[in-house]
């Protein structure tokens, strides 16, 4: 029978476009959470027929790498509804205008 290679190529590039996303307000624990479920899965079906697939410890770190993203975008969600919550949107966006005028770029109103 032949063995099937586990590919980590999506996990990976779902967990790196979750990290980019993070920078907006948390939002890639979506694509993070997508990757970590499929790394999940696909571990599952290794573990149940070890023999039938080899990359097995790699797929091991993509779903680790995934989990850390995952863990790191709900941080930032989780901080960026409590200065929402505390400082009201309002004030946030004021704070985002002035900082993008600082830095010279030209704020639509």
């Amino acid at each position: 029978m032949e063995q099937q290679k586990l590919n980590t190529t999506i996990i990976y590039v779902l967990a790196i476009l979750g990290l980019l996303c993070c920078c907006f307000g948390g939002l890639g624990f979506i694509l993070a959470g997508v990757a970590y479920y499929m790394a999940h899965t696909k571990l599952n079906e290794a573990y149940l027929n070890p023999e039938q697939y080899t990359n097995i410890s790699g797929m091991k770190t993509a779903k680790t790498v995934a989990l850390v993203i995952l863990i790191l975008n709900l941080v930032y969600l989780g901080a960026t509804v409590y200065r929402i919550s505390t400082i009201g949107w309002d004030v946030l966006m004021e704070q985002s205008r002035e900082m993008m005028e600082g830095y010279g770029l030209e704020v639509p109103e």
